[in-house]
């Protein structure tokens, strides 16, 4: 350990305010969900630790423009999208429904900012310094931080850890403005309704969008390259019936298409497309174009070059702890190999943060790691897929319970979907699961806890789960890979 006390020392050079830090245990460069996550940990540990975020808010892609403000827009976009279509049926006659997009968006960004403050206030309760700059490596222990509010400053660490996340990225020709071609970013904070909106990508980001912006009265046409939607590691099944509700919700799909140029005309949008083997352009009007075709791991200024660390491809080559080329640089997240996920970049900072302080080593089974689209109803799924298991060569046997015949499902008048399980056939250990709900995000939970500890879907078919559930479905299907039948289902 080093010293107790953090020593500053404030020099000026060329009329440039330079600040130079004394050792830390560890410094974090960047402070989303993996960042600040990890941080923390290292600080409840007993490690001296700094946080680098070069936002100048914690919580990074996710909290401040990702994962929470789209929450928040797809819940109250549902709620209107209720008032206006389905509350009736539910017997509550509501009349005059109108929508405030700016009330909508301020409510977004309240929750945003009371989280974004939350972690300040985590970070000052455990004792991590926060640093507000761009942090760029200058050696194996250094870390030089562009300050927000000018000038620089130097620190040591006998650790880092590198938890810079990703960016959005757009195809090549199409430039986002923010305004009109946008990224996730900018659909997010759009002062208007378009009345057309073409997304690029029927990824999660893209459907998840569309969808918020669908029920609240845009024309919505999603243009998928592939032949399904949902992205990587969807099932193909569940892909298959998840594009036919969004389809009754309104959106419009052109699927194996590639978009070759958005233009602007006239204050609209012209967008040309083409088939995706090849075939004559066609052209479309939108108001809005929203581009979701990925994202790329954020290394600008970084360093890596320059302190020789080595990559695998587009990622930052790790070992099993996490450990680059460089003995005492770490890197999490997006920038290393896994899914692009807050959750999974969560677990990683919580695990090496306890490697560099007590030893253990970490362990993340990719597998175990859960994916969900938080549209409506929701898809999430943990484990293999159908194709996954065809494709290694493993004989399995599936179970499917639908929530058509799961009680709570009729009551809540949300019938839609279903559970889907795989297990092995000659051991019964459950390798995926698949569901097809309005809180699938949620129920997929306990999944993830049976897969993990590698239980036998005959274990999840005994357990006694409270009735009336929608937990129930996954029982139902576990009882059908275990026993052959379900009681509720024929």
């Amino acid at each position: 350990m080093f010293g107790a006390k953090q020593l500053r020392t404030t020099f000026v050079i060329a009329g440039r305010r330079f600040q130079s830090s004394s050792a830390y245990d560890l410094c974090v460069v960047g402070g989303g969900p993996g960042g600040y996550v990890a941080a923390i940990k290292a600080a409840q540990m007993g490690l001296k630790t700094v946080c680098v975020e070069r936002r100048g808010k914690l919580g990074g892609t996710c909290l401040n423009v990702g994962c929470i403000p789209s929450k928040s827009l797809l819940h109250n976009s549902h709620m209107y999208h209720m008032a206006q279509h389905d509350l009736k049926d539910r017997g509550i006659n509501v009349s005059g429904v109108e929508l405030d997009l700016g009330v909508m968006m301020k409510q977004k960004e309240k929750a945003v900012d009371q989280l974004t403050k939350g972690i300040e206030m985590l970070f000052k309760h455990n004792k991590v310094d926060y640093v507000k700059g761009h942090g760029t490596l200058t050696g194996p222990n250094g870390v030089k931080v562009a300050l927000l509010d000018g000038g620089e400053q130097s620190i040591e660490a006998k650790n880092i850890m590198l938890a810079t996340g990703s960016d959005v990225v757009s195809l090549p020709g199409i430039e986002l403005d923010e305004k009109q071609i946008v990224s996730s970013t900018g659909a997010l904070c759009l002062d208007k309704v378009p009345e057309k909106l073409t997304v690029i990508g029927g990824g999660v980001i893209g459907l998840e969008l569309g969808s918020v912006w669908a029920r609240l009265g845009s024309e919505v046409t999603v243009v998928e390259f592939l032949g399904s939607i949902g992205g990587l590691g969807i099932d193909a099944e569940v892909a298959k019936q998840f594009m036919a509700l969004l389809k009754k919700q309104g959106l419009k799909f052109k699927m194996k298409t590639k978009v070759t140029g958005v233009e602007k005309e006239g204050g609209k949008l012209k967008v040309t497309t083409e088939a995706a083997a090849g075939g004559s352009p066609e052209t479309a009007e939108a108001d809005v174009v929203l581009v979701c075709v990925g994202r790329r791991e954020f290394r600008d200024n970084l360093g890596v070059e320059a302190v020789g660390l080595e990559m695998e491809g587009k990622k930052i080559k790790v070992d099993h702890n996490f450990q680059t080329s460089v003995p005492s640089i770490y890197a999490i997240g997006d920038i290393v190999h896994g899914p692009m996920l807050a959750h999974k970049a969560e677990d990683e900072g919580a695990l090496v943060s306890e490697y560099l302080a007590s030893g253990k080593p970490p362990h993340l089974d990719y597998n175990c790691v859960p994916s969900v689209v938080y549209t409506h109803p929701e898809v999430a799924w943990v484990g293999k897929t159908e194709e996954q298991l065809k494709e290694e060569g493993v004989e399995y046997k599936k179970g499917k319970f639908v929530f058509g015949a799961n009680s709570r499902a009729k009551a809540n008048g949300e019938a839609d979907g279903f559970v889907k399980v795989l297990a092995c056939k000659k051991t019964d250990k459950l390798l995926g699961v698949h569901i097809v709900n309005a809180i699938a995000g949620e129920l997929i939970g306990e999944a993830c806890l049976a897969i993990e500890y590698g239980a036998a879907t005959e274990d999840l078919a005994r357990v006694c789960i409270a009735h009336p559930t929608l937990s129930e479905a996954l029982k139902g299907a576990t009882q059908m890979t275990a026993f052959g039948k379900a009681i509720n289902s024929p």
